[in-house]
């Protein structure tokens, strides 16, 4: 989605705590047995897609895919792009988590599609319930780590931003209306792999990675702002704090490839013992 200028980092010191508490320093070996894999490498029998213009569980023109042991995002089965931005959802809604993507932005952009998604994709977060979107709903209502690769035009384009389809967040201590806040991460190439990186801790802090490093942080994700069209007026409930959601893969004129999608679950680390 959109983007626009790049903003400090937040909360230095509270996320140390938090990774203090939680024991959940991005640095540690991925082979950490809390990790699970919500992608199994074969195929996406624990995924649901819902793409503009089409009801749920219709993955048009075999928009999401597994080869090679990757989910990927292609379009050589369109036929006119039509705004039909489509997402991959896990089955299930988390909370308090730490989220591991690997992705990759490759392929040919498809020229029909809005020009601001070119070398775009995204992971939403905190999202609705698929099943509850419209059938010409474009976005669902949810926080956005934004992908971005390098537009080889020597301007920086840095990832792993935050975008707000349906949604607003705290940032510096007030609400932000923009639509995106650009990260501080560096620009990559398209190619070339990234280690996307999310800690969210339900309706409080959450912490945006790019390879190991922080690059922006911000609070209380909350139902509100603009840009999402045709929803259902009874799901868009402005103010509404957003403590737990659906994670999705997005799909917007741009291939993609993500070889890898783990999260650690920390709703149990959360949860204060009974006396």
């Amino acid at each position: 989605m959109l983007q626009t200028k790049s903003v400090k980092l937040i909360f230095p010191n509270l996320l140390l705590l938090v990774l203090a508490i939680t024991g959940c320093s991005p640095l540690k070996s991925q082979n950490n047995p809390e990790w699970k894999d919500l992608f199994n490498g074969k195929d996406i029998k624990d995924w649901n897609v819902k793409i503009n213009h089409h009801e749920i569980g219709d993955n048009y023109a075999n928009t999401f895919r597994v080869e090679d042991g990757m989910i990927k995002v292609r379009y050589d089965q369109y036929g006119a792009y039509d705004n039909q931005f489509g997402h991959l959802y896990y089955k299930q809604p988390f909370s308090h988590y730490h989220l591991l993507v690997e992705y990759k932005i490759t392929g040919e952009w498809k020229t029909d599609a809005p020009s601001y998604t070119i070398s775009n994709s995204g992971i939403m977060f905190h999202s609705q319930d698929p099943k509850t979107m419209l059938k010409d709903q474009d976005w669902p209502i949810s926080i956005e780590y934004q992908l971005l690769a390098g537009l080889n035009d020597g301007k920086p384009r840095p990832t792993g931003n935050m975008c707000s389809p349906g949604t607003d967040v705290i940032y510096e201590g007030k609400i932000d209306s923009r639509h995106c806040i650009d990260s501080k991460s560096k620009t990559y190439k398209k190619e070339e792999w990234v280690r996307a990186e999310l800690i969210v801790l339900g309706d409080s802090l959450i912490t945006h990675l790019v390879n190991g490093d922080t690059v922006l942080q911000y609070s209380k994700p909350q139902i509100g702002g603009g840009v999402v069209n045709n929803f259902d007026p009874a799901v868009k409930l402005d103010g509404k704090l957003l403590k737990e959601g659906f994670i999705a893969l997005q799909s917007e004129g741009q291939p993609v490839d993500f070889r890898k999608v783990r999260i650690i679950n920390l709703e149990k680390r959360n949860k204060k013992p009974q006396r």
